[in-house]
C-alpha cells in the first residue's frame, strides 16, 4: 500500500469513527458509541496496522453505570458474545 492509499483510507476511518488513539505499534484504534435502550451503550471499536489494514473489530456493551458487561469479537474471527463476570 503506497502513502497515497494509506491517507485516503485513513481519512476514510477518521470519517467513520469520531474518536481514536495512536498506539505503540504504529497503528491506530477507532471507535463510536451508539446509546442503546435501557441507558445501554454499544461502542464500536476498529483497530488497524500502521499501514490502516483492519486487525481486530469488536464491540463493548456498557450498561447504564457505564461499566462494561460484555463483549463481541467480530473480526478477525467471529467469536460471538462473550459476557463478563460481575
Amino acid at each position: 500500500m503506497n502513502l497515497k492509499e494509506k491517507s485516503k483510507k485513513r481519512k476514510s476511518n477518521e470519517a467513520k469513527f469520531p474518536n481514536w488513539i495512536d498506539l505503540p505499534n504504529e497503528g491506530r484504534k477507532y471507535w463510536y458509541d451508539v446509546k442503546g435502550k435501557f441507558d445501554f451503550k454499544a461502542r464500536y471499536i476498529k483497530e488497524v496496522d500502521k499501514k490502516e489494514k483492519t486487525t481486530k473489530f469488536y464491540q463493548e456493551i456498557y450498561n447504564k453505570d457505564n461499566k462494561l458487561v460484555e463483549i463481541h469479537e467480530k473480526f478477525p474471527e467471529d467469536r460471538g458474545h462473550k459476557k463478563l463476570k460481575r
